[in-house]
């Protein structure tokens, strides 16, 4: 599914058909994760130990165009929403991956460095440098296409939508649990530390799964707009696919 495709003219409100139940209709969204990207031949190589240190590099490098667009997603999803309670909880998010600083006021503060920031030190950890990371010198063009597509639908579609497209977080505590049991075995010369990232996100990742699916349990309401909030995940879905497809076709998959 395209951009165009998924940009469009929101459908009919209701056409008659029963709509699921709220657990059917959960139930549907997370049937979804069959499309998650932790199938893809990529992912797969990554986690069982087959990838080279250029290829987890190269993975490292071009996910963090994906990283540093997750709170610019997050701020258009605040910008367009006039719900003050679900800005509220929806910030988290933003500092969650930009980091913020605390402390009393005019003293000294302490600085939640975030998780744009523990993913840097991902790269590092793998051998790349700070400054290849953030300059985005990897980047291939297929994943900034496919990224900035995902930050584009978030700022021109309803909120509730762009809030239903960030429901690949249902399938993400998997991957980064994955990531933890069989990264230190297969690349013992990535340095623990460096995977700070994954052990963030297996306890951020379910209190964010929680906020907007609720929303969008509560918000998609007829058959057919049920229909439109599994299209819109499968988008997401095949957002974060091609960018391992992307990453495939240059680095290669090692059987």
């Amino acid at each position: 599914m395209i951009l165009s495709d998924i940009i469009k003219e929101a459908p009919p409100h209701d056409d008659g058909r029963p709509a699921w139940t709220r657990q059917e209709f959960e139930a549907q969204l997370r049937e979804r994760g069959k499309s998650y990207h932790i199938h893809h031949p990529f992912n797969v190589m990554l986690n069982t130990g087959q990838a080279t240190p250029e290829q987890i590099r190269g993975w490292v490098a071009n996910r963090f165009y994906y990283q540093i667009a997750i709170p610019v997603k997050d701020a258009a999803i605040m910008a367009n929403c006039p719900d003050r309670e679900v800005r509220r909880g929806w910030v988290q998010r933003i500092l969650d991956h930009d980091g913020f600083a605390y402390g009393p006021m005019g003293g000294d503060k302490t600085m939640d460095e975030g998780g744009i920031e523990a993913w840097i030190r991902l790269g590092l950890a793998t051998g790349l440098n700070r400054e290849e990371i953030v300059d985005l010198r990897h980047v291939l063009p297929s994943v900034r296409f496919a990224v900035d597509a995902y930050v584009n639908f978030a700022r021109k579609a309803p909120w509730q939508e762009a809030v239903c497209s960030s429901l690949t977080e249902l399938f993400a505590p998997a991957i980064h649990k994955q990531r933890l049991a069989t990264w230190p075995e297969h690349y013992p010369w990535i340095e623990p530390e460096g995977l700070q990232y994954f052990r963030n996100r297996t306890s951020q990742a379910p209190r964010d799964v929680e906020q907007g699916l609720a929303i969008t349990l509560d918000h998609f309401r007829t058959r057919i707009q049920q229909e439109r909030a599994l299209d819109i995940l499968k988008f997401k879905l095949d957002i974060l696919w091609v960018m391992n497809d992307a990453m495939g076709q240059h680095y290669g998959v090692t059987a």
